[in-house]
């Protein structure tokens, strides 16, 4: 089902996604009798659409069929993992928006915890992070209206609208006494898939999402920074992946490939032991060797843990900052045919390249750096990771929650930056991974 697949993580809502080209496929009431698999199958499909038809004929008011339906959707997609879930026309258009890096909103990517819309972080100069939204808030009114009882598409939508409108939130911060009200315009949210700057001696790239644009963006950082400094110059990168909680995963091989001369980046492993996928570096080393450093923290998801684990496994990079979100499921992207949306199904889970998988564990740094919080922040709690979200999938190993994802908005203040300069020009002891001397197998 998943070949000839292109593939998305991360996106809104922090999940792994991959876009499956199959047929669309009828409806459960019309499932041939082979796929219904045991008599209990059919009797529980027979009790739904009794319950339907009930519904249809006594509801105190005419109901809508295509409601009941959406409902019984949502129900069935609700007793899965939080990451399972289903969008309307709507909410699928508004996802293929998303991945193209340019749409309406305020800049928050989010998910789903107890009902309530958790902020996973507000993207870099977007209307919510001007408005101090913090990672780890929880929204729980979007215009006055309660968002618990609605799906996370739904409570999503609720806050797109027309360009320099406004709307108000309602937040639950730890710390805060009071729920804080948020007034926010919004705007037209043009993801900048890279930037980049050279600061001194050292190439600082900057990836806040992985979008269709990424990496065509890194490439032509790495060629820019490479013409303004000589190679003898040039100490090393700085790869910042904080707070990005994901996109497609094309990208993310494409990002990774930049700094492997080979090897395999990242496999997914579903049930059936003849569905796992691998992918392998394509490009080169573009850097040609120089050392590399990411920067990671509580809000690096999906496709930033993918970029971080591969360069980390085939120790191309030090690890800096703090342990990452712990994303690692797969879920495919299956269009259910014109006007009927798609779903999006946790399918497999994502492993490193050493065969790690880091579901609900995340990935630790190899130094860990803690920001300094000015005192008016002091309240924002670290996100607690996959790990904290309820009914997610069961990690490997022992899972691990609660990880630092602020971020200072000057670099003076940053710790976690001047820490991978200071290892990058030589004046901190720390274990730099170089390039490896010779290709890494695949």
């Amino acid at each position: 089902m998943r070949k000839n697949s292109a593939f998305l993580v991360g996106a809104a809502t922090g999940v792994c996604l991959t876009l499956a080209l199959v047929q669309p496929r009828g409806l459960l009431f019309g499932a041939p009798a082979s796929a219904a698999g045991s008599t209990d199958t059919y009797a529980q499909l027979n009790l739904l659409g009794d319950v339907f038809e009930r519904i249809k004929a006594d509801y105190v008011e005419k109901p809508d069929d295509s409601t009941l339906v959406e409902g019984a959707i949502n129900g069935m997609m609700g007793s899965l993992d939080p990451h399972s879930r289903y969008m309307n026309e709507k909410a699928w258009h508004d996802m293929q928006e998303n991945t193209r890096g340019e749409f309406g909103g305020l800049g928050l990517e989010v998910t789903m915890e107890n009902g309530l819309v958790k902020v996973i972080s507000a993207m870099d100069d977007t209307p919510a992070a001007k408005a101090g939204i913090l990672s780890g808030d929880l929204i729980t009114t979007v215009d006055d209206q309660a968002v618990k009882g609605l799906t996370l598409e739904q409570a999503a939508n609720k806050m797109k609208g027309p360009v320099d409108t406004k709307v108000r939130l309602k937040i639950i911060r730890k710390g805060a006494d009071q729920p804080i009200d948020v007034s926010v315009a919004r705007e037209i949210i043009r993801m900048k898939a890279v930037r980049y700057r050279l600061d001194g001696d050292v190439g600082y790239i900057r990836i806040p999402a992985f979008d269709e644009q990424t990496g065509a963006g890194l490439k032509k950082a790495i060629n820019d920074i490479s013409r303004q400094l000589p190679a003898d110059k040039l100490a090393g990168y700085v790869l910042d992946l904080r707070n990005n909680p994901g996109g497609l995963l094309d990208q993310a091989v494409a990002v990774s490939s930049a700094f492997l001369p080979r090897g395999e980046i990242v496999s997914t492993r579903g049930r059936n032991a003849e569905e796992t996928q691998r992918f392998s570096a394509r490009s080169g080393d573009l850097t040609k060797g120089k050392p590399l450093v990411v920067l990671i923290n509580g809000g690096s998801a999906s496709a930033s843990e993918i970029v971080a684990g591969a360069l980390h496994d085939h120790k191309r990079a030090t690890l800096i900052g703090t342990r990452s979100f712990g994303k690692g499921s797969v879920q495919t992207i299956i269009p259910l045919g014109a006007g009927h949306g798609a779903l999006a199904l946790t399918t497999a889970r994502y492993f490193t390249p050493s065969g790690r998988s880091i579901q609900a564990q995340g990935i630790a740094p190899d130094i860990e750096v803690i920001q300094d919080v000015p005192d008016a922040q002091k309240g924002a709690p670290d996100l607690k990771g996959e790990a904290s979200i309820k009914g997610h999938l069961s990690g490997d190993g022992a899972e691990q929650t609660g990880s630092q994802s602020y971020v200072p908005p000057d670099d003076k203040n940053d710790k976690a930056l001047h820490t991978a300069y200071d290892v990058l020009r030589g004046t901190t002891s720390a274990n730099i991974a170089p390039a490896p001397k010779t290709p890494v197998p695949n």
